[in-house]
């Protein structure tokens, strides 16, 4: 789910520092337990700097702590400084060798810097990142979101970065035979890959009527639905994303966006938007920030508040430059 900006790059510093660390409440360290609890509620609370010098000091003093070290490679992930994540996630696949979701996250480090690679070394580097998702899905078959990863990654990328449908469909059949919602989840991922959208929303459909587990993967398909506008889809992913995950704000704004595109409901889209922008993680895996204000500017242009509107739209903006939609629609709103 998390590869599509590294297939379009392959197809067209931050230092682990010697700066003062955060202060920790005494004179002593804090146990590995309480630097964990406490980073990962910084992490959770989307306070990646903070967690990442919490972790660097509690790591440093437990350097064979795998947990400490793959949540610093998590924090460096999401606040992109990707050239330390890589050598956290490094430093905890040499330790622990056999750690599955190790492996899973030095493939999403890989990955990810790949997007920001020049070609020749996007391709080396996307080698490796199928090499850590097969190696993940080697030491544990049902670590489902590094098969999601590989299969996603086999369906997209081209065979000289080790990419390919034939391979795809042998991981898609043995996921299916594992949990069938994550087969079906599977098989749409990858006709969406290959724009194929009829069957991708097919597929989508029969995993959410099987009730999934995985909050990302049902959020996903929400990320899908939106971007397709299809407001029966996001009622069902919202359903389904309050059964997986009852405090997951995803769910609030992906029915938000429905109401917003079933024109009903204003009042109640405009509060859960609201919501998600105060509560809401800045994480990868969830829509940013600038996605609410764009949908908040639709929102007021429906009620045709082109003050608002205009309003949401520039916040949209100064978080995402380049957004073609919010452009045009200030230019809209100008011109109209």
């Amino acid at each position: 789910m998390v590869l599509r900006t590294l297939i379009s790059a392959l197809l067209a510093n931050f230092i682990i520092a010697s700066t003062p660390m955060l202060a920790l409440g005494s004179a002593e360290s804090p146990r590995p337990d309480e630097a964990l609890q406490t980073a990962r509620q910084a992490y959770d609370a989307g306070e990646y700097d903070r967690a990442a010098q919490i972790l660097v000091h509690a790591s440093s003093q437990n350097p064979g702590d795998g947990e400490l070290v793959l949540l610093l490679a998590k924090s460096y992930y999401e606040a992109q400084q990707l050239d330390a994540a890589i050598s956290a996630a490094e430093r905890v696949v040499a330790t622990e060798p056999q750690n599955s979701v190790a492996h899973e996250w030095l493939g999403r480090v890989y990955g990810e810097k790949a997007n920001h690679a020049s070609m020749f070394s996007a391709l080396s580097l996307a080698k490796k990142t199928r090499r850590e998702f097969a190696r993940a899905v080697e030491l544990d078959e049902r670590n489902f979101s590094a098969q999601q990863a590989l299969i996603e990654f086999d369906c997209s990328a081209p065979g000289i970065a080790g990419g390919g449908e034939d391979k795809a469909r042998v991981e898609i059949a043995k996921v299916a035979s594992m949990d069938a919602a994550e087969g079906h989840y599977a098989a749409g991922n990858c006709r969406r890959q290959n724009k194929d959208f009829a069957a991708a929303d097919a597929e989508f459909d029969k995993a959410l009527e099987l009730h999934p587990k995985s909050a990302d993967l049902i959020f996903d398909i929400g990320d899908y639905a939106m971007k397709h506008e299809q407001p029966g889809r996001l009622l069902k992913v919202a359903d389904e994303g309050r059964k997986a995950a009852p405090e997951d704000l995803r769910a609030e704004f992906y029915l938000a966006v429905a109401s917003i595109l079933k024109n009903e409901n204003s009042n109640e889209a405009e509060h859960l938007l609201r919501d998600y922008l105060q509560r809401g993680h800045a994480r990868s895996n969830y829509p940013h920030p600038w996605r609410a204000h764009e949908w908040l500017g639709r929102l007021y242009e429906q009620r045709q508040d082109t003050q608002a509107a205009a309003r949401e739209y520039e916040a949209c903006v100064k978080l995402d430059p380049k957004n073609k939609t919010a452009h045009d629609a200030l230019k809209r709103l100008k011109n109209g």
